[in-house]
């Protein structure tokens, strides 16, 4: 039988929520909703469903068993609690909640109420993602000495009320810990704001893991390219992974060959030896990512899948984001700040309301 899904906010992203749920053969796209009810209209003459822009209208007639919501994240809080209480099972496009706060109490809301609560982290479905995670299991690389994410393209008019960092560096935040399998203790940013009308649009960031890995993240709106790529560097050599192409490299340390990697052969340096392109199936993330979800739901085991790492992702985030404006290290609280609050609790799923501030970023 097939699961009974919908649409809720249909930009660019929720477009394509719509269009993978409709090729799959598990999923049955009863309706989509948006606030703005032309984009609703548009997307639901071309698939010949129902449209609202009323959330609560939407779940009343068409009841479905599983929901993605690809809203703003400001609105993410009270739209995804809605829909947990509701009965549903929820896919929300990262970040998990605008603060701490708000993602620790939709996490309690779906594990109380026993429901599928996952949040889109798309880049953990990328096929060098996951053969990269794989070798790294199987200890290939040795122990990792640093990652370095590269995040970089034009920027996008579509982006109004959040930074490149929330929008783009919260993908290589959360696939550094996914990989590496440890928390962030500091972290120290530096950022600019020069297209953005409200936030940043170059961030560099330095991280310190638990274990000693270094990480390092830069993204920006200012390259006249797109470049995703992430480099994990170890003892026996340097995988490199080509988000775009899919692609995933090793360019291996020759002196590792003879022997196993001790002192000796790191003080006798690292040699350049041969180099690795490994052959993967390519899919689409979306797809792959979706069809994960619909099978949490078809289990019908109560799962907040990779909620906790989210929430994760979010605190470094929020630590990278004021460490730019004080120009200062900052220890990462996974627990949220004391000023973090949960947002009133609108009737209206899409409420008007302003989206609050972000954090202040340099200028200069």
């Amino acid at each position: 039988m097939r699961t009974k899904v919908a649409v809720v906010g249909v930009g660019v992203m929720g477009k394509n929520h719509a269009r993978v749920y409709r090729e799959l053969a598990d999923a049955d796209l009863v309706a989509v909703v948006d606030r703005d009810e032309k984009a609703a209209e548009q997307v639901g003459r071309l698939y010949r469903i129902p449209y609202y822009s009323d959330l609560h209208e939407m779940m009343e007639k068409e009841r479905p068993q599983a929901v993605s919501v690809v809203v703003p994240t400001h609105v993410h809080y009270p739209v995804v609690t809605d829909l947990l209480e509701a009965g549903c099972h929820v896919m929300v496009e990262k970040p998990i909640a605008a603060n701490v706060a708000e993602a620790e109490a939709m996490i309690q809301t779906a594990e109380r109420l026993g429901r599928v609560l996952m949040v889109g982290h798309i880049e953990r479905f990328n096929p060098a993602i996951v053969e990269l995670k794989n070798r790294l299991l199987r200890n290939e690389l040795g122990k990792i000495f640093q990652l370095h994410a590269r995040r970089l393209s034009p920027f996008p008019p579509r982006i109004s009320d959040v930074g490149i960092l929330m929008d783009l560096g919260i993908h290589d935040l959360d696939i550094m810990g996914h990989l590496v399998g440890s928390d962030v203790q500091r972290v120290f940013a530096e950022a600019k704001k020069t297209v953005h009308n409200c936030c940043e649009d170059l961030f560099i960031g330095t991280l310190r893991f638990t274990n000693n890995i270094i990480g390092l993240v830069e993204v920006n709106w200012l390259t006249p390219t797109k470049i995703r790529e992430l480099y994990v560097t170890g003892e026996r050599g340097m995988f490199r992974v080509n988000y775009l192409t899919q692609d995933l490299f090793f360019f291996e340390n020759a002196d590792t060959r003879e022997t196993e990697w001790n002192h000796l052969s790191l003080l006798k340096g690292v040699s350049e030896g041969s180099v690795t392109q490994y052959a993967l199936k390519r899919v689409e993330p979306l797809r792959a990512e979706l069809e994960a979800f619909l099978h949490q739901v078809k289990k019908g085991e109560p799962s907040t899948t990779n909620c906790r790492d989210s929430m994760k992702a979010l605190a470094i985030v929020l630590a990278l984001a004021t460490s730019a404006t004080s120009g200062e290290v900052q220890e990462v609280n996974y627990h949220g700040s004391a000023r973090d609050t949960v947002s009133t609790r609108s009737q209206q799923a899409f409420s008007r309301r302003r989206p609050a501030q972000p954090p202040a970023i340099p200028t200069n």
